[in-house]
């Protein structure tokens, strides 16, 4: 059975989403068939404003719907520490913790050679601008804890120590989720809980 060429098209979009496997690209496009006309429309307007009405901030590379983004912008923040993140979608997750209140910075990735990505393809020298204009007490490297993660903080590290050794650069800690067993854990969760300990 052939199937139609929009039919196929929307699939191969669908397929082109980080997670989407043929199966459930086939699966959505199918969903939009079925559903009412108003959501499919609502949907290609949602895309189309996606980036019409979004732009990436200047200063930390979030994305917001101003250029500063709101949370450069903000009076409230703590202006002497700048939290480093791969990706604005891990910034939300900080915020959702109400715990951190410091300025961010996107990579817009992690360091991978097998990917071709290099320091150079990443946000590094916007943020060592940011260091060189002074006035930063704290860079939190908050990569994501796997290879690439591992190398993009260690070479940041050492990147800002180089440019102003006076300030404190500190990574996230890792370790246990809260109501995780022992036994699932791995290797390296473990090793990270252990470095992580704290004094009762």
């Amino acid at each position: 059975m052939r199937i139609p060429h929009a039919v196929n098209n929307l699939i191969e979009s669908f397929e082109h989403l980080p997670g989407i496997g043929p199966k459930t690209a086939a699966r959505l496009t199918y969903y939009l068939l079925q559903a009412p006309k108003s959501l499919s429309a609502a949907f290609a307007q949602s895309l189309e404003a996606l980036h019409e009405q979004t732009k990436i901030c200047s200063v930390c590379k979030n994305i917001g719907e101003s250029d500063p983004c709101e949370i450069c912008e903000s009076l409230d923040r703590e202006r002497e520490t700048i939290c480093v993140v791969e990706k604005p979608l891990d910034i939300l997750s900080l915020e959702r913790s109400g715990k951190y209140h410091g300025l961010y910075h996107v990579l817009g990735g992690a360091i991978s050679p097998l990917n071709n990505i290099g320091p150079e393809e990443l946000y590094i020298d916007d943020l060592v601008r940011r260091i060189l204009k002074g006035g930063l007490k704290e860079i939190i490297i908050a990569c994501n804890a796997n290879l690439e993660g591992e190398a993009t903080a260690m070479y940041l590290g050492k990147l800002i120590k180089h440019k102003d050794s006076s300030l404190k650069v500190t990574r996230i800690g890792r370790g246990l989720p809260v109501g995780s067993d022992l036994e699932y854990a791995d290797d390296v969760t473990l090793m990270r809980a252990l470095e992580g300990r704290s004094e009762l």
